[in-house]
């Protein structure tokens, strides 16, 4: 018989999302809270991750919304150099797992369940001791939704020959010695952390080569710091890109309005990116990624071999002695957007473009806080579909206006916002202030002025790219 184990919630999924949306019900109510994970402690994909990783946003602003993670430093020495620290892959581990240890299971309200496979409808198994179990909650909460995948979660996607050498970016620090170039596969976050890894542990440029199918817009981290005033740097980001799209005579002007803002950056000057990855870089980093010249853009590598690489646009020499380090998995999973409540089940997914655990926060809040129906609280959690291509941040920064002016509407939100540590991007909202009333109304006056001009830029690009692909 399976035991069976009642609460009011059962969260699927110990990642960051499901223990920033557990944290804000233990703030606010006084539920108990079921939560399960295949994994052996808290932190999801981040167990999982690449030894020498960092956030790409500042620490000060990550995690769960009670606990604070790290200080409120801005680092002195290295490429992040005058930027708010950011927390390594083991600190992040660390700091969910203090989360459950220290506060979630102390409160006598939480019961944690890991290495449990949910197997839907209510039931999951142990995966140690096989013990089954039946769960009788009110509300059902999918954390997994958002599937974070990373290389060491799986095989390489392309076909390895006659022996050449293909690893995990995990083992890159282990292969250092053995090889005398490194074919960094991958175009995102994960391909540029590898390669800078590389270059601050001395390896030439000259010895990687880069497979790039695509390159991606960035943003500069000194742009996405830490503010909440309408003077600093993260809230004059979101005016400037408003107003840049007021100005904008068309699709292609409008990116070139945000880079000569100093809005996006990429990587070749002369190379119009195509993808974006949301990954975050100081200039110092970039002038690092730079140094790399053998970037191989023949779009993906379909086999490796010791002495080819196939791509899909032709073939390439691999470098003599390589190791071809798999950096492709696309950490930012592409899955339809569906409703965040719907009868007992509450989906987490991104209200704000490429802050998933914040996202997370944000929904617990709606669901403890906001005394309103369903179709209420799902115009608050409208998602925000991860970005993948150029236009996707247009797509982005429309309806990440438009939940603003919602969020704007309702107290119980603007409460949150004004006292949330993991709010990166919002300006306080203080509606009591005469000056930051004029100001909370000019921004709610240019995002009704924007977002159509937004949606006009969109539809162009869509259009030109359905043109050019018919061509």
């Amino acid at each position: 018989m399976p035991e069976v184990i009642e609460s009011d919630y059962l969260v699927i999924g110990a990642g960051g999302m499901g223990m920033a949306f557990a944290d804000e019900i233990i703030t606010h109510t006084d539920a108990t809270i079921t939560i399960l994970d295949r994994n052996h402690r808290p932190g999801g994909h981040w167990n999982d991750a690449y030894p020498f990783v960092r956030l790409h946003q500042t620490s000060t602003c990550y995690g769960v919304n009670s606990t604070e993670l790290g200080g409120h430093r801005r680092d002195e020495v290295g490429l992040n150099k005058g930027c708010y620290e950011l927390a390594s892959g083991s600190e992040v581990v660390a700091y969910f797992d203090n989360v459950m240890r220290r506060r979630f299971l102390p409160s006598d309200r939480v019961r944690y369940l890991p290495l449990t496979d949910y197997k839907g409808d209510c039931k999951a198994v142990s995966l140690t001791c096989g013990t089954e179990y039946e769960f009788r909650a009110k509300k059902i909460v999918d954390a997994t939704y958002l599937n974070v995948t990373v290389p060491s979660q799986r095989d390489p996607d392309f076909e390895v020959r006659d022996g050449a050498k293909a690893i995990a970016v995990n083992q890159l620090p282990k292969v250092l010695p053995d090889h005398d170039n490194f074919v960094i596969v991958g175009s995102g976050k994960t391909g540029m952390d590898a390669i800078l890894f590389l270059l601050t542990n001395g390896i030439a440029p000259e010895r990687i080569t880069w497979i790039m199918p695509a390159d991606a817009w960035m943003f500069d981290r000194f742009h996405v710091d830490p503010g909440r005033k309408f003077s600093d740097p993260v809230t004059q980001y979101a005016i400037n890109l408003l107003q840049c799209a007021l100005e904008a005579e068309n699709y292609e002007h409008y990116f070139e309005l945000i880079e000569q803002a100093g809005l996006v950056v990429r990587l070749d000057p002369s190379i119009k990116p195509t993808r974006w990855r949301c990954a975050t870089f100081t200039p110092l980093e970039l002038e690092q990624l730079r140094r790399v010249k053998n970037i191989v853009r023949k779009g993906y590598i379909e086999a490796a071999s010791p002495t080819e690489m196939t791509m899909t646009k032709g073939t390439v020499p691999t470098p003599a002695n390589a190791v071809f380090v798999d950096c492709a998995a696309d950490g930012l999973p592409k899955v339809p957007m569906t409703k965040v409540f719907e009868g007992n089940l509450i989906t987490l997914q991104t209200i704000r473009m490429c802050q998933q655990v914040y996202s997370g926060g944000f929904i617990g809040n709606v669901e403890a806080n906001v005394d309103a129906d369903e179709d209420r609280k799902n115009e608050l959690t409208q998602p925000v579909p991860l970005p993948y291509t150029d236009d996707d941040y247009i797509r982005c920064a429309i309806q990440n206006s438009k939940n603003m002016a919602a969020w704007l509407t309702e107290p119980a939100v603007v409460k949150w916002i004004n006292e949330s540590r993991i709010d990166l991007f919002s300006p306080l909202l203080d509606f009591d202030d005469p000056e930051e009333l004029k100001n909370i109304q000019a921004m709610g006056e240019l995002i009704e002025a924007a977002v159509p001009k937004l949606e006009a830029l969109l539809v162009e690009a869509r259009e030109e790219k359905s043109e050019t692909a018919m061509a």
